[in-house]
């Protein structure tokens, strides 16, 4: 019984196909989504791929043809189109989509091509495929193109004047840490990225807000995957979901380095808390939390003592003394 992946994403159109199918004696897994056919993909086996060209966006089922050709080269694969236009049907045809069919398909014609081709296979080559790593780095300035030209769009990131240079200066390199961490090894241990720890600083210099890094991350996203979506014909599906897992977190981490040094330490006021022979000396630039720096100096009964603590612990102690009835003084 041959096993065939139905990708439509009208609910009526694809129970009505699915029925249709399974009445003619074929095994039908019917799905809804780029994402559930390509999960379908990379788990069984198929014989025919029957899918939709728009699902629901222009072009989706363009992912779904380049998965099945190069995870199942051997599969009758057939584009199902409302009007397809001269350039989509082109695109389907360089994936190797073995027909491309208008809609509304009579549903005895659909039958007798299906199994024109089980009975005819045309053998087809082997496409040639690159890692998204390789991609993304021959891509490298296209991808930061598409970016500032989403950036030129939003109104909030461009309100801080800034030429291309310096808008764009950061991306090649957290480009090159996103593909570094693509090529290492399955299980291998990420380097934070200091590029991102630098974008970061450089922005709260620049004048931009936590909420306008966050944005800028979210378009970049968008920029890698718009150059993995325009070389469909090329990437190696066979690794490419474990891929987008990756490119989603490191993106997602740098966001993080670059928020961690973005966000700087509220200045304090240096405070004195005095109790009879006893000066303790709050400093804003102890950086760990309670730690004590001890610059105590031992001197004859009843002589001041010094003493610098972290400002957490300062204002525990503050609160305590202020239990007892004891002043400060800010200096």
């Amino acid at each position: 019984m041959p096993k065939l992946l139905l990708a439509e994403d009208d609910d009526a159109v694809r129970n009505m196909l699915r029925t249709a199918l399974l009445r003619d004696g074929f095994d039908v897994v019917a799905v809804a989504s780029v994402r559930e056919a390509l999960g379908c993909i990379a788990q069984e086996q198929f014989d025919v791929l029957l899918s939709d060209l728009h699902m629901p966006h222009a072009g989706d089922g363009f992912t779904v043809i380049s998965a099945m050709r190069h995870t199942h080269p051997a599969a009758v694969t057939l584009v199902l189109s409302g009007y397809p236009e001269l350039d989509e049907a082109l695109s389907a045809i360089r994936l190797q989509a073995d027909e491309v069919l208008v809609k509304p398909m009579d549903i005895a014609s659909l039958r007798e091509i299906i199994h024109k081709k089980l009975a005819n296979p045309t053998r087809q080559r082997p496409l040639p495929t690159e890692s998204v790593a390789s991609i993304l780095e021959h891509d490298r300035d296209s991808t930061i193109q598409h970016w500032m030209e989403l950036v030129e769009q939003d109104e909030e990131l461009t309100c801080i004047a800034l030429d291309f240079r310096d808008r764009t200066g950061h991306l090649p390199n957290l480009l090159a840490d996103l593909i570094y961490r693509l090529r290492l090894p399955a299980n291998s241990q990420a380097s934070i990225s200091v590029a991102a720890g630098h974008h970061g600083k450089l922005r709260r210099q620049q004048g931009y807000t936590a909420a306008m890094i966050v944005e800028e991350s979210r378009i970049l996203q968008v920029s890698i995957f718009n150059t993995l979506k325009n070389n469909l014909s090329r990437v190696d599906f066979s690794k490419v979901l474990l891929d987008v897992i990756t490119i989603a977190d490191e993106v997602d981490s740098q966001l993080k380095q670059a928020i961690l040094t973005f966000v700087k330490p509220p200045e304090r006021e240096e405070m004195n808390l005095k109790v009879k022979g006893l000066e303790i000396a709050v400093k804003p630039y102890v950086r760990l939390p309670g730690a004590v720096e001890d610059t105590t100096r031992n001197h004859s009964l009843g002589e001041t003592k010094k003493a610098q603590i972290g400002v957490e612990g300062a204002d525990h102690l503050y609160r305590e003394l202020r239990t007892f009835g004891v002043r400060s003084q800010k200096t």
